[in-house]
């Protein structure tokens, strides 16, 4: 532990000018008296260690000292790639090796470039959950997450309704998607790929056993098909629509893309009022008339006869509620 401490302040006093020893303890999560201690150790090793003192003082690397220790481990790089979500690499437990990842990339860049990772925060956040909700890390996600960088067979418990079934699976990958955690893994010997939500598990057991992963499978077109696949079981009804231009324009912020997708594809010409009819895939009616609702005036459901009435009694106690019932 402390050899990895004093590795990471040397890569911290080389990546600048000088730091003091409260800059050192808040890095290192250490006690001020800690830094003094290690700062004498490396000097006592040979690593040119000076102290400034006074006020203004600090540590700081003398006489060009530039350390060999850059070279990134496999796990160390691996996390560099996920650098850009800080929330998803904490939940996984790889923030240490993040951060010390970017410590050595950024020990080994010319002085003049050693603002590029500040630079570049400054620039791009991703902050994956949706929108008000606050999102619970699964308390099964690191270790489902170590089995998935070390390829490594998982029994798990999954709930299905109200039963646990028991499950043998190698966990191929890892997705975050509106804040939820899901994997994408195979049941052995050539299984089906299939799709978990990580707090569905009840249980999960790393096994000593690897498993070989299948150098066809792509995540990210194993997920936009499993999305899709998803999206396209739960539309099992259609409504048919007159739009608007605008409601044209505010369809694919009103229902799922995919269903506003086909809709407008499948779009007529404009009637002589620049309206057109179109037929929306939707889960159900009830989910329907809520989303369609958001169109207000520029959409008017044809059918079915059922859904119609629905909005044109909104329609009457809207009228109704404001006084415009005799206009």
């Amino acid at each position: 532990m402390r050899a990895a401490r004093l590795i990471k302040m040397v890569l911290l006093l080389q990546s600048r000018p000088s730091m003091t020893a409260a800059e050192l303890a808040r890095e290192l999560e250490v006690s001020e008296r800690t830094v003094t201690r290690d700062a004498q150790a490396l000097s006592e090793a040979g690593v040119p260690v000076y102290a400034d003192r006074g006020r203004a003082g600090g540590y700081r690397l003398i006489g060009g000292y530039r350390t060999r220790l850059t070279g990134l481990a496999r796990s160390e790089a691996e996390a560099l790639f996920l650098s850009g979500v800080p929330g998803a690499l904490r939940e996984m437990g790889l923030e240490d090796v993040a951060s010390a990842a970017r410590l050595k990339v950024s020990a080994a860049l010319l002085p003049s470039l050693r603002d590029a990772p500040d630079s570049a925060a400054q620039r791009f956040h991703l902050d994956a959950p949706a929108w008000f909700r606050e999102p619970e890390t699964p308390a099964l996600l690191p270790v489902i997450a170590e089995a998935v960088w070390e390829d490594r067979r998982i029994g798990a418990g999954y709930r299905r309704g109200d039963a646990v079934v028991e499950r043998e699976l190698e966990p191929y990958g890892l997705v975050l998607k509106a804040g939820v955690w899901y994997l994408c893994a195979r049941v052995p010997d050539g299984g089906a790929f299939r799709t978990y939500r990580i707090d569905r598990f009840d249980t999960v057991e790393a096994r000593d056993e690897r498993f070989g992963r299948d150098p066809e499978f792509d995540l990210p077109r194993h997920w936009a098909e499993q999305a899709e696949r998803f999206a396209r079981s739960i539309l099992r009804a259609e409504v048919v629509v007159r739009l608007s231009p605008d409601g044209v324009r505010r369809l694919p912020y009103a229902v799922d893309p995919l269903s506003a997708r086909e809709a407008l594809t499948g779009a007529g010409e404009p009637d002589g009022e620049g309206w057109v009819t179109v037929t929306v895939p939707v889960e159900s009616e009830e989910v329907a008339h809520s989303q369609l609702t958001a169109l207000g005036p520029e959409a008017e459901v044809l059918a079915p006869g059922s859904l119609r009435e629905r909005f044109a009694a909104d329609a009457a106690a809207l009228a109704a509620r404001y006084g415009c019932g005799n206009v």
